[in-house]
């Protein structure tokens, strides 16, 4: 178990609410875009996948969390929230979806009076109702290829469908499904793992692209990128955790945890590219590999000593790259399809995961 434990939290705790924020400068180029030179321009995404990662970690601590940790947990969370509902919760992209497992599991924990103090009321359940349903329609209403998978950036009419996408929306749609009663969700959320597996894998490696292109049969990227595998696992691990998806996922899942494991490096770590054990370690491919062989471990999934030791090896590694609250190591956002900058440092990608480890 990885040492610095309130450090971390209490850095993810700022990070959440100030990641990826505009500066004036920004939003007076973006106003200027829009309004006088009448071109598009972005909007200010409050609730994009690196505090989605955040989010998740933070709720995985909040309820083992020291009791003053606790309470910057449940306060933290809560104005992430009330700050994207005071924009009247925009869903600007699939990314967003990360976010939305914590919305459900807060609206769970507001119904069944789980919750811990100072994160939501029975008042707030109707707004995180609110916020579920409105990302679950999102996704039921966003394009699809003919196999019926999300094309990544759906605008770019390229139908180039991203890995990514499996850790960022499939566990959320799976569990909004199974909590509602759905099962046109959860078949949502499998589907898009299912038909990632039919044509997004490498066959002498058995690990992941980042992407393929259905028409085309082209693959694209490099095979066994570290987040592409976390993002993959991650998406498989949160959608077996019922019948309906544990049939279906079960022996892939356990099949692409051993390949995995095979990648390991003797230090613990995962590299940027499992291949390139000489390349540099990468601790967001490490930890959130690690945080989704836990959740399979969780579920009795994954047995035995060898994801054990594999587990241990990895949480060593990440402390070896901890230090003053942060998880460093951790290599820089991904730009696209054969597009990974190899700068490191403490990014959201590492500590989110690295946080479900507790």
């Amino acid at each position: 178990m990885i040492s610095d434990r309130r450090e971390l939290a209490l850095s993810a705790c700022h990070d959440l609410l100030t990641y990826g924020l505009w500066d004036a400068k920004t939003r007076a180029k973006r106003w200027v875009k829009k309004n006088i030179l009448r071109r598009p321009a972005d909007t200010e995404d409050l609730v994009f996948w690196p505090t989605g990662l955040l989010a998740c970690g933070l709720w995985h601590c909040l309820q083992t969390a020291e009791p003053a940790v606790s309470r910057e947990i449940a306060q933290s969370l809560a104005d992430y929230f009330r700050r994207w509902e005071a924009r009247r919760m925009p869903v600007l992209c699939l990314d967003d979806l990360l976010a939305g497992e914590t919305f459900l599991a807060v609206y769970e924990a507001c119904c069944d009076g789980s919750g811990p103090a100072g994160i939501a009321g029975e008042r707030d359940a109707e707004k995180y109702r609110e916020a579920v349903d409105r990302m679950a329609a999102y996704a039921a209403a966003y394009p699809r290829d003919e196999a019926g998978s999300f094309p990544y950036r759906a605008g770019q009419k390229n139908g180039h469908v991203y890995v990514d996408c499996i850790g960022l929306a499939c566990p959320f749609l799976y569990e909004y499904g199974r909590y509602f009663g759905r099962d046109e969700y959860m078949e949502l959320a499998v589907r898009q793992i299912a038909n990632f597996l039919a044509y997004g894998m490498d066959g002498a490696t058995g690990l992941p692209y980042h992407g393929y292109e259905l028409r085309s049969t082209c693959k694209y990227g490099i095979v066994g990128w570290g987040r592409a595998v976390g993002w993959l696992l991650r998406g498989m691990a949160g959608c077996m955790t019922s019948a309906y998806g544990l049939e279906r996922l079960r022996e892939p899942y356990i099949a692409l945890a051993d390949a995995v494991l095979s990648y390991q490096r003797q230090d613990g770590y995962f590299s940027w590219q499992l291949q390139a054990a000489e390349g540099p370690a990468d601790t967001s491919a490490t930890a959130m590999i690690c945080a989704a062989l836990l959740r399979g471990m969780e579920l009795q999934i994954l047995r035995g000593a060898d994801y054990e030791e594999a587990l241990r090896a990895g949480e060593s590694a990440l402390e070896q790259s901890t230090r003053g609250g942060r998880v460093y190591d951790c290599s820089a956002e991904c730009e696209g399809f054969g597009r990974y900058p190899q700068r490191y440092g403490a990014y959201p990608w590492a500590l989110g995961p690295a946080l479900m480890l507790y």
